[in-house]
């Protein structure tokens, strides 16, 4: 069975491919099993729990206004003003939205109250001031 699985049905179809360990693997077998979740059959062996991957090249462009957690990590927070609050480390899904996890530990949310910019070309997000100590 496949945890957290891809929301696009189209990613877990027989003759898909994916990537374990760094290595492509094909889904041979795929179908669905309690609550609707995917379990699938590659044409290799591998460990229980493996993480699955996608290439990137596979994913479409994101929506306007929509990112990628890999494409914010690693991003320079800082507040309007230049001061510099971490680099994010993750982005950790909410409730009510996702938080920017900081390398500090702080948490920030991903709302447009806090966030004033995302520049994916300088590597820089930019918080309104107020949103972290």
């Amino acid at each position: 069975m496949v945890e957290e699985a891809s929301e696009d049905p189209a990613r877990f179809e027989v003759g898909s491919e994916l990537l374990v360990e760094g290595e492509p693997a094909q889904i041979v077998v795929s179908r669905r099993v309690g609550k609707g979740r995917p379990a699938i059959k590659l044409d290799r062996s591998v460990s229980r729990g493996a993480e699955l991957w996608v290439s990137r090249a596979e994913l479409p462009p994101p929506a306007p206004g929509a990112f990628y957690v890999a494409d914010l990590v690693g991003l320079v927070v800082e507040e309007r003003g230049g001061r510099t609050l971490g680099v994010v480390r993750d982005v950790l899904p909410g409730t009510a939205n996702d938080n920017l996890e900081l390398d500090s530990g702080a948490l920030v949310p991903l709302i447009e109250d806090a966030v004033a910019e995302i520049d994916l070309e300088t590597r820089r997000i930019v918080l309104n001031v107020g949103f972290i100590d």
